[in-house]
C-alpha cells in the first residue's frame, strides 16, 4: 500500500493483533462502511467481512456498485470513490494498490454461512463493528436471536466479552429501538450512532464521514489522523 495513504488514513497497531470483524447491514450510510474498510486496510490487520442482502441493496442504492454476495469483489468495493470526494481523498484512493493491501488480510464470508470461523467463540478476534447497523439487526442482537452470520458473530462478541461496536444510522428512533440499544449496551456493546460532529474543521462530506470512522477506530484502539482532534486550550 502507498505509504502516503497508510499514514493519512490510520496509524499502524503497535503489535500483531487478532482480526477485526466487520458486518455491513441494510441501514443507510454505506460510505461509512467503505471508509472503515479502507482504514482497516491501511492499518495492515486481518479483517473478516460479511454483508447482509439488505446491506448489499443499500450499497448499490447509494454507490451504484452492483454487489454479488456469492462472488463479491472486495477490491472493487473498498476502492470506491464517491462523486463528492475531495481531490485529496480521490488521489489517495487512486494511488493505493488495493490488490496488495487486501491480499492475505481481508476475508469475506457469506451472510448465511454459519460454518465460518467468525460464528464461533473459539475463533479469536479483537473486536467487531456492525456498520451501518439496521433496526432489524439491532433487534436480532439484542434478543440473541440471530437470523444471519452478522447477528451470530455479534452475539459471539458479547458472550465472549469482546468489543462490539454498533453503528446505527436512523432518525428518529422508536422506543423499541432505544430499548434494543440499551440492551446491547448493558451486555457490553458500544452504541456509536453515525452522528458526525462539526467542531473539527468540516470542509467536505469526506470530513463528516471521517469523523464517524475516526470514532470507530478509536474504539478499536487504532491510532488515526482522520480528524483534527479537540485539544486542551483550543
Amino acid at each position: 500500500m502507498s505509504s502516503t495513504v497508510s499514514s493519512h488514513v490510520t496509524g499502524h497497531p503497535t503489535a500483531r493483533r487478532n482480526p477485526v470483524v466487520v458486518g455491513i447491514t441494510g441501514a443507510s450510510g454505506a460510505m461509512y462502511a467503505i471508509r472503515l474498510l479502507q482504514s482497516l486496510a491501511a492499518a495492515e490487520i486481518d479483517v473478516h467481512v460479511t454483508i447482509s442482502p439488505s446491506g448489499a441493496a443499500v450499497i448499490t442504492q447509494e454507490t451504484g456498485l452492483a454487489i454479488n454476495l456469492r462472488q463479491l469483489n472486495l477490491n472493487r468495493l473498498v476502492s470506491y470513490i464517491p462523486a463528492w470526494s475531495t481531490d485529496r481523498h480521490r488521489q489517495l484512493i487512486q494511488e493505493t494498490d488495493w490488490d496488495s493491501a487486501l491480499a492475505g488480510r481481508f476475508y469475506y464470508h457469506q451472510h448465511d454461512d454459519y460454518m465460518t470461523p467468525i460464528a464461533s467463540g473459539s475463533f479469536r478476534t479483537s473486536a467487531m463493528v456492525v456498520c451501518p447497523c439496521s433496526g432489524s439487526t439491532l433487534s436480532g442482537i439484542a434478543r440473541a436471536a440471530a437470523s444471519n452470520l452478522i447477528q451470530r458473530a455479534a452475539e459471539v462478541h458479547l458472550k465472549e466479552h469482546r468489543k462490539l461496536v454498533v453503528v446505527p444510522r436512523e432518525t428518529p428512533v422508536s422506543a423499541l429501538q432505544l430499548e434494543n440499544m440499551h440492551k446491547i449496551a448493558l451486555a457490553g456493546g458500544v452504541i456509536l450512532p453515525a452522528m458526525p460532529g462539526w467542531y473539527h474543521g468540516v470542509d467536505s462530506l469526506d470530513s463528516l464521514v471521517d469523523f464517524v470512522v475516526s470514532r470507530i477506530l478509536d474504539q478499536l484502539e487504532l491510532d488515526n489522523r482522520l480528524i483534527q482532534r479537540w485539544k486542551d486550550g483550543s
